[in-house]
Order: C-alpha cells, then structure tokens, then sequence
C-alpha cells in the first residue's frame, strides 16, 4: 500500500474521530439542556399545583390559577347583584321587559338568588288612575334606559341593585345553542298560536331537549289558545310563567357549570358581549367564573314578588299587580339578607337584666316531617338524628310513595324563613329547597323532607 493511500486513510480516520466526538459533545449538551428544562417544568408544575392548591383545589382552583389569582382573591369578593331583564326583539320598535328578575350570587358561601319581578308590577301613585306605562315592563320600552327599570325594582323591593343586563332574544337563542340542547321537564302541554307575531309555541308535557328556538317560544309562554294556562298548583298566567322562567333558567345554569361545557366558557362571553346591554364590566365577571364552576343548583333559591292583582274595575281597566310591601320586606330579607334572621332565629337562653328581657324563638318550633324515597331504611334514621342533634321537631316520619327518589328535597310548607331553611339544609347535607311543592306530606308540618337517592 503506498503512503499517500496511508495518509488519506489516517486523515479520514481522523476526521471521523473528530465528528464523532463533535456528536457526543452535543449530545451531551443537549441531554443537559433537556435536563433543565424537565427541572424547569417540574419547579413551574410544583409552583402551579402549590398555588392551585391554595386557591382550592379540584377545576376551580387550576381556572382561579391561570387567570392569576390567589387564596385572597375569592375572600375580596362582594355578593354579585344583578338585575336581569328578558326583551324580545319579534315586535319592530317594542322592548318590553317581560322577564325580570333580581339574581345574586356569593361566591363564598356558593348560594344564589331568582326573585321574579311580575311584568304587571304597578310603579305608579293610584292605582284608580292606572295607566299601561305604570307597569314596571313598559319603563325601558318608554325610555331606552335600563337605569330607570333598575330604580324602579330596588323601590318595589328594598334592594340596593347596582347592576342591569338586558338579554335580547337573539342572545338566549344563541347562548342554549351553544351549551344545549338543555334537558328540562316542561310542566303543562303548551298550545299557543300568534300569527300577527309569527309566534307558535307546542310542547308536550315532559322531559324535553329544548334548544335555542324552543326556549324562547318556552319562556314567552303563558297560555293556550283555549284560554287554559299552567296547572293552577303549579301557578296559572304569569305566575306560571315567572316560575317556569325561573326553572328553566335554573336547568341552564345547572347545564353551562358541567365539566364539559367549560371549555365553551369563552365562546359564552362571547355571545354575552355582543348580545347583552349591560353595565357590568365584563373583566368582573370573568372573576367570578373560577368559583362558579363549583355552583351547584341545590344552592339556588327562587321565588316571585308577593302581592295582590286588583279587580280590573279597580284600576283604570287596567290589569295591574300591586306588590305587597310588607310580605316584600319579609321574602327580600330572607333571600339577600339571612344574616339579619339568624340573629332573630338562631336559640338564645332567654335572659332578664334589670328591665331587659329577650326571648327568641328555638329551632325546637319548627315541626319535621321525614320520609324516605328510597330502599334503605338507615338513611332515614341518619336523617332524624342530625336533625335531633340540631334541637329540631321531627314529629312524623314515614315512607314516600314514589320509593325510588333520585334527589333529596326539603319542602318549606308553612313559610319558614330562608335562615331556618337553609339552616336544615346543611344539617342534612344534601337537598334541593323547595316552597310548598313537594307532595305526600302532612298539612301539620313546617317542613317536609323527602330523601332521595342521591343522600349518602
């Protein structure tokens, strides 16, 4: 073999050497660099689950995380109040509010708040001289300004409401479009024809998936084409209606928390931004929402603004709703205030000092009836016992007749007070509070309550 033939093979066989251990050298690199990034990730995914567990734990926490929030974030937050105003939009140059509703929700101790202004509130001074613009749904439609509603319930009802949103029919449309169809049970057959507004309005009574369309002809509802109207047990006319706009509503917000519609979250702004006439800064709300995923409907109290709807020869001709002050004050205070009736219900050792003497009512007045809506008879002991414990009147216990409940309910009969509702609520840890609906119970009881399937 000659010497150039030698040389030549010693130089490549040296600059192979040389390449490879250029390629080690970066391999090496590579694996150190790779290596930080993995530390890197690992402190910033310990950083992340520390600080998720700081705000809670579970969805709420990672969503309160990555919108930059920390454990005091939710602790800083007020009570949201707003006032919620349905317009239909089918009628050229008419915007009459006939949804509208008081809603609050604490995002500490998770509770929620429908109270239903009737549309037919009167606003005005006599009712003899009733006019049409004295009902409470004409004042945005007379002035374009939804500050003057917005005054005009906080009158009716005491509140303080800082907040409006007017939802126009388009919004509703598309809002159970993007998260529905919504399961809900349509409480009556609906038969409904308007051809001057092109509105029609079947449905059979039933479980139903109800999307966009359907929901607003569902809402809009109040009676048929034959004059009938919702069951009268259930609230005929508008207080059918109200109740029937309340429950829906409760369906979609129980639907719009689930797991997965979160991520549609977005998409829901959205729709919210272009559709709502609002002033509620939308960066607010976004706050919220991290601890609104943990709602649950079970918290949701509803109920419609008492009151009188006089004869119309009363008023005008007019056919008016007179909103009782007094049962108001009463129904408002145990919805937003409770606070102020715990201190009024809650047991205290009646005392007398010097002249002073105070005597409260005892948890032991309010009369429990128990029954069990399943096959497990321990469960309704479990029940009692909490209840004993708390120093309450458990005078009748007993078996439902539809043995087979999915969910727990506790039926308030004889109006107790929200405190006291809510109160029998936590004891029993589970349950749906409902105002005189729940069936099979005795007319001598305060409170019925039905366990479900669903009490563990």
């Amino acid at each position: 073999m000659s010497n150039d033939k030698v040389n030549k093979r010693q130089k490549s066989n040296g600059k192979d050497s040389n390449t490879k251990q250029k390629t080690k050298k970066k391999m090496k690199l590579w694996k150190k660099i790779f290596l930080v990034i993995i530390l890197i990730l690992c402190i910033a995914g310990g950083v992340f689950a520390y600080r998720v567990h700081k705000n809670g734990g579970g969805l709420s926490g990672m969503l309160a995380t990555v919108v930059g929030h920390d454990e005091n974030t939710r602790k800083s937050l007020g009570e949201l109040q707003v006032l919620l105003m349905g317009v239909s939009t089918d009628q050229e140059g008419v915007a009459l509010t006939d949804t509208i509703i008081a809603a609050s929700y604490n995002p500490n101790t998770q509770k929620a708040v429908l109270l239903s202004i009737p549309r037919d509130s009167f606003t005005g001074k006599n009712t003899k001289k009733a006019v049409a613009s004295d009902k409470i749904n004409a004042i945005y439609n007379m002035t374009r300004q939804p500050k003057k509603t917005l005054e005009a319930v906080n009158e009716l009802t005491g509140l303080n409401l800082q907040y409006y949103a007017i939802v126009q029919t388009e919004a509703l449309i598309e809002l159970v479009d993007a998260i529905g169809p919504i399961e809900y049970y349509v409480p009556t057959d609906m038969n409904y024809d308007d051809t001057s507004q092109d509105l029609h309005i079947h449905f059979v009574e039933g479980l139903q998936e109800i999307d966009g369309q359907e929901a607003e002809e569902l809402l809009r509802f109040r009676k048929n084409n034959d004059g009938t109207s919702f069951p009268e047990e259930y609230g005929d006319n508008d207080i059918g209606r109200m109740r029937n706009q309340r429950e829906f509503i409760t369906a979609v917000v129980e639907q719009t928390v689930k797991l997965e519609n979160i991520t549609k979250l977005g998409s829901i702004l959205d729709i919210a931004s272009r559709n709502l006439i609002t002033n509620l800064n939308f960066d607010v709300l976004k706050d919220y929402l991290p601890y609104a995923v943990e709602f649950s409907t079970e918290n949701l109290q509803t109920a419609s603004l008492p009151g009188t709807v006089p004869n119309i020869s009363e008023t005008n001709n007019v056919s008016i709703f007179v909103v009782d002050k007094e049962k108001t004050e009463q129904l408002v205070t145990e919805l937003f205030y409770p606070e102020k009736l715990l201190e009024e219900t809650n047991e205290n050792v009646t005392s007398t000092d010097g002249n002073t003497t105070t005597t409260t009512a005892t948890n032991s007045n309010i009369k429990i009836e128990v029954l069990n809506g399943t096959n497990d008879g321990k469960r309704l002991q479990e029940v009692v016992n909490k209840l004993n414990e708390k120093g309450y009147n458990v005078t009748r216990t007993g078996v439902e007749e539809i043995n087979s409940v999915s969910k727990t309910i506790i039926a308030n009969k004889k109006n107790v007070s929200s405190a006291i509702m809510n109160d029998i609520q936590e004891t029993v840890g589970i349950g749906t509070i409902s105002d005189k609906s729940a069936g099979g119970s005795s007319s001598k009881v305060d409170v019925t309550i039905i366990i479900g399937k669903d009490y563990q």
